[in-house]
Order: structure tokens, then sequence, then C-alpha cells
């Protein structure tokens, strides 16, 4: 399996901190988000990664490098000049993650969270990793139903920012910026999304008052 890491946001809440350092590369604990997730990726037994860049990505090439120093080998796909969104940054990588499922994981959340390990029905397009709602937030994402992704009516849970994901789910988009949202809703309606819960340690880095919170908690 090949690991994609989404680090090419702005951060605008983040501001001014993201004015001069990547949202990825925000540090809790004193180690980076993304350099934690790098880690987590190397212990599932996962040797090849892909980093999307964009806002300040040549910090992240410079700190990263090949991956070598973390026992990976880490490629790049370049969206400085045009950042993708989630659904078209993927697209965009789709050369680089090869013809087998793959693991994408939004570089700006904190978790101990393992890379899911699952395999996939021939209807099954994807596998999204949920979490309980936090408290910030007025709704979830999802319901889970018999294993199944669902638009349901509670939404009691939240799309943790991993997954995994088939090719094949990217059939029929075209090059350019687009959400991976509705994609996402259309696949949880036709029955064709795997999910799990996880209840450990996450949190989305999204604003000052949450990167506070967490670290000092991890303090």
């Amino acid at each position: 399996m090949i690991a994609m890491l989404l680090a090419a946001g702005r951060g605008e809440r983040l501001r001014p901190m993201t004015d001069s350092v990547p949202k990825s590369l925000i540090e809790v604990g004193g180690q980076s988000l993304l350099e934690r997730h790098l880690e987590t990726i190397r212990d599932a037994g996962i040797t090849d990664v892909v980093i999307n860049l964009g806002w300040l990505g040549e910090q992240i090439v410079a700190r990263i490098a090949d991956g070598s120093r973390y026992g990976l080998n880490v490629q790049y796909s370049d969206e400085r000049d045009d950042v993708l969104e989630t659904g078209g940054g993927i697209h965009h990588a789709l050369p680089l993650l090869g013809d087998q499922p793959f693991a994408v994981v939004n570089a700006d959340v904190y978790t101990d969270m393992p890379i899911p390990d699952v395999s996939f029905s021939a209807n099954e397009l994807g596998h999204l990793v949920l979490v309980p709602t936090p408290a910030y937030r007025d709704h979830g994402d999802f319901d889970l139903d018999a294993g199944l992704v669902r638009n349901g009516p509670s939404r009691v849970l939240t799309f943790s920012g991993v997954a995994v994901y088939r090719p094949e789910f990217f059939d029929g988009c075209e090059a350019g910026r687009f959400s991976i949202v509705p994609m996402l809703r259309e696949a949880a309606d036709d029955g064709r999304l795997q999910g799990s819960v996880y209840e450990g340690l996450w949190a989305d880095v999204g604003t000052q008052e949450r990167l506070d919170s967490i670290n000092s908690r991890s303090g």
C-alpha cells in the first residue's frame, strides 16, 4: 500500500503562525504533525509516501527530503501554482499512487490512530475512519450502519481525515480543483463506503485555541 499525506492547505484560521510555516509543520509536543504521521505510516509497514505541496511547500521538501531518514521513500505531488482541494489533490497524485488501494491522511490532524488495514468487496470504493463528534461541532458528518458509512439523520460521527480508497473511486473525475465531500456523500448513498470508528486520541488542529489545548495536554 502507498500512503498519501494531504499537506497543501493554507491554514487560514491559524494565521499569523501559518504565514511563515506550513500547517503540517506546526509542532505538537516538540514534533511536527507531518513527521508524526510519517512515523505512523512507517510503523504500519508502509514504505512509499506521496505528499502534496501547496502553501510554503518548499519548507516541507527541505524538512522531509526523500524520506530516507524516516525509513521511507517520499515523492511529492506539486500543487503550488494551484492548490486543488481534497478531491482534486488526490486525483492529481493518482499517477504516483499505483493501481491498488491507497491510504490518505489529512496532515493537519493530531492522532495516534493506526493506518487501517482493510479489504474491499467488488462494490466498495473506500473505507473512512470516523470519530465521535467533538463538542465544538454542532453535528457530525455521517452515521455508521452495519459497517457502512451512511448519510443518516443523526450524523453522530465525524470523518477523521484518515481513509483508504480504491483508485476506481476517482474514475470519471476531471483534472482541476474539487472537494472529495460530494463524492463521499454519493458513495455513502450507494452503500459503497465501509467505515470504522476510532475512539482514541484524535484532534483537528484547526484553530489556535485547539492547538494550545492539544499542546497543554501533550505536555
